[in-house]
């Protein structure tokens, strides 16, 4: 049996701590709230509303999760294989399993705007770290994949994009449109975190400098600031001059220094700040290779 090295512990971790995060997110504001944010999750709080008039407390969401995801996971085990269900089949089962065992609890006291913030913070950190474990949690993501093997004109966000619609448009069907626009509210801070989480939350900043004290400048921001300077040939398209344009990549807190070393050399220099989301490599962040 093949052991699991310390980046792959990692990521089950990850998987682990993701779905908890998530089925927080949906037990303790989503479901509260009402607020269908599209997915199997969103079908499973759209069944538990409606099946409530036939069993007290309706359908539970792991169960409808889970109902939902086997037939799925099933289609796609015999269209794609085994190597394509991998992780995300843990990370579904783990997500019902949360669900589970996290009771529903209102938060917010029957907020809608507390419920789409803190939902939105706390389901996106999870969903970012499950897809920082090369994982998906099933529901729509596998969906859209086996219809796009149909429909190859079409992408798998598209198609992704276009189920979850139908999903948030029957939330608001059977929550109404204050909880349908709340959700929309929950889905735009889900991104957004998740976002962040996936690109990383260690901004840097990357500086383009041109200026004709290169030599010194490049020497000086080498030595006081222990920062690698690459040089970029550059042509000035109005005076036709050939330049040596100083790249260089530092943290936040360095970037102030190095405007003021560049100014103290030439101070007619011309520099331009831009963010790096991430940067991998020597003096930043180590890449965790598998």
């Amino acid at each position: 049996m093949k052991r699991l090295n310390k980046r792959q512990y990692a990521d089950y971790w990850m998987i682990f701590a993701g779905t908890g995060c998530m089925a927080l997110g949906i037990q303790w504001f989503y479901d509260p709230a009402g607020l269908v944010t599209g997915g199997f999750t969103g079908i499973a709080i759209i069944v538990k509303r409606i099946s409530q008039t036939a069993a007290e407390g309706g359908i539970p969401l792991w169960l409808t999760n889970l109902g939902l995801n086997i037939p799925v996971f099933l289609a796609a085990l015999k269209i794609k294989g085994r190597q394509f269900v991998g992780r995300t089949g843990i990370a579904t089962v783990l997500l019902s399993a949360w669900l589970y065992v996290i009771q529903p609890l209102d938060m917010t006291q029957n907020d809608p705007m507390l419920a789409a913030v803190f939902g939105g913070v706390i389901s996106g950190a999870g969903i970012g770290l499950v897809l920082l474990a090369k994982a998906t949690t099933g529901g729509t993501d596998m969906v859209s994949a086996l219809v796009q093997k149909k429909l190859r004109h079409y992408s798998v966000v598209q198609i992704m994009q276009i189920i979850d619609g139908i999903v948030v448009l029957a939330g608001l069907y059977a929550f109404g449109l204050q909880a349908g626009l709340y959700a929309v509210i929950a889905i735009f801070i889900t991104s957004k975190v998740s976002d962040a989480l996936m690109e990383g939350m260690h901004f840097s900043k990357a500086a383009f400098i041109i200026t004709e004290q290169y030599d010194r400048t490049a020497q000086a921001l080498m030595e006081r600031l222990n920062r690698g300077i690459t040089g970029i040939c550059a042509t000035g398209m109005y005076s036709g001059d050939e330049k040596c344009m100083l790249y260089c990549v530092v943290s936040k807190k360095e970037i102030v220094d190095l405007k003021e070393i560049v100014v103290e050399i030439d101070p007619h220099a011309f520099v331009i700040v831009s963010d790096a989301r991430e940067v991998l490599g020597e003096g930043f962040l180590e890449y965790g290779g598998r």
